[in-house]
């Protein structure tokens, strides 16, 4: 991996893709995906895992299954390539992201010390195994996403840092006319523009000190203390930390604590000002995910980088970031019905706030400027981005997830795809323009 610029590329669901059908091409040449993406640039593969993603039948979770053995596997032919890759620990048996960090199965009902303890024991299982398999990871990630905190409900953080102003954004939402996209509310993108574009200063000492009451008076659904859960989430995620300190091992692997909301600067203040107050072990990498339909302007993601460069000095990577290249639907492709897909995640009224095209050329022209804004960070400090799922292309029995996983994570579903369309392959498995666009600023820098 080149530690002045990554070009990364989240290839989690690749070997279910093939298994199911998936081919790919460039310039009509068939191949391998993951050939391919190394061809333009790609540096660094990203790989989810969860703890124990199948129900108590032993059914997959779905969505590339994203097990061990199905992460050993994919970080094997990623070495035979000579490309690192980047361990994203969820510690959840499916999706962690800021609208669901569910405790995994084996960890329910456990306290917060015993938690921090299952976090430090399964970081080191899970690299045990990668060094029995000779396939470390150049990088780790702790957690994923986790803006709204980490292992709930222990660890659950409300968005916008307030359970009352949580309450009263709810209120207001019951009798709003709904205008706000299913999206949008998941990852609680209801931040103010304003609020954003203000160049926020530090609280003052008397500030601070009734946001510390607030948080110690204010507690969550489930009884859990505000200032208790931002200790539990400094708690927890130092406890993975210290586990990959720990790993016997001769080379010190870095670590990225990753947020959701790359536009979001008072999200990011506030987080990182927690963990550190809660004495939170050190680290290399602020990730962060940047979505331009939900997470705002590209100047905002611009301010927020240069912002928290500045602020806490570490190295900086977008680790999620897409741009659609069309808004045809696929469902031919998938071979489902109406019920039982979601359809694309980029709802036309998300796509409109856009100043993109959902076309190649607009897809191509989105990450041109992305990539300008990471290299503008001051100090060098933004060191690249990790596009998520570009091979997730339609196939049959490849959703996000299925009866089980929706089960667990207790979502009405349905499943179906609902990322092809941003995916750097078309329809067919195609390469797009855009790779163009990444290998060559993989070759300049």
């Amino acid at each position: 991996m080149n530690d002045n610029w990554i070009t990364g590329m989240d290839l989690s669901t690749l070997l279910a893709v093939e298994e199911n059908g998936g081919k790919f091409y460039d310039h009509g040449v068939p191949g391998g995906a993951m050939e391919m993406l190394q061809k333009y640039g790609m540096n660094l593969v990203r790989l989810r895992i969860w703890n124990d993603p199948y129900d108590e039948q032993g059914n997959s979770y779905g969505a590339g299954g994203c097990d061990i053995e199905t992460v050993i596997s994919l970080a094997k032919r990623a070495k035979q390539l000579g490309v690192g890759w980047l361990l994203d620990l969820h510690y959840s048996d499916f999706w962690a992201d800021p609208g669901k960090q569910w405790m995994p199965k084996a960890w329910r009902g456990m306290n917060a010390q015993e938690l921090e303890q299952a976090i430090y024991d399964y970081t080191t299982e899970v690299l045990e195994r990668c060094r029995k398999e000779d396939v470390l990871p150049q990088m780790v990630a702790v957690g994923n996403e986790l803006s709204n905190g980490f292992l709930w409900p222990l660890g659950q953080l409300p968005h916008g840092g307030s359970w009352k102003r949580l309450l009263v954004e709810a209120q207001s939402q019951d009798t709003a006319s709904g205008e706000q996209s299913e999206n949008d509310t998941v990852y609680g993108q209801s931040q103010s523009a304003e609020a954003n574009e203000l160049n926020q200063s530090d609280a003052s000492k008397e500030q601070s000190q009734s946001e510390a009451a607030d948080e110690e008076n204010e507690f969550s659904p489930d009884g859990v203390r505000l200032s208790d859960a931002y200790k539990n989430v400094a708690a927890f995620v130092s406890a993975g930390i210290r586990a990959v300190r720990n790993f016997g091992d001769s080379q010190q692997l870095p670590v990225m604590i990753h947020l959701d909301a790359g536009g979001d600067n008072e999200l990011f203040r506030r987080w990182f000002d927690h963990y550190l107050a809660n004495g939170g072990e050190n680290f290399e990498y602020i990730g962060m995910s940047y979505y331009p339909f939900w997470h705002g302007t590209l100047d905002k993601l611009q301010y927020n980088m240069n912002d928290i460069a500045r602020r806490y000095g570490k190295k900086l990577v977008v680790a999620e970031v897409s741009m659609g290249f069309t808004m045809e639907d696929y469902a031919s492709y998938e071979k489902l019905s109406a019920a039982e897909r979601k359809g694309m995640a980029t709802k036309p009224e998300a796509a409109a706030m856009v100043p993109y095209p959902m076309t190649p050329q607009g897809q191509a022209d989105f990450m041109k400027d992305a990539i300008e804004v990471i290299r503008q960070v001051p100090d060098g400090l933004g060191c690249g981005f990790i596009y998520w799922e570009p091979a997730w292309i339609p196939v049959p029995n490849v959703g996000w997830a299925n009866a089980a996983s929706c089960e667990y994570i207790h979502d009405p579903g349905p499943g179906g795809n609902e990322w092809a369309n941003q995916a750097l392959f078309d329809y067919e498995g195609n390469t797009l323009p855009a790779l163009d666009v990444i290998g060559e600023y993989a070759q300049k820098y």
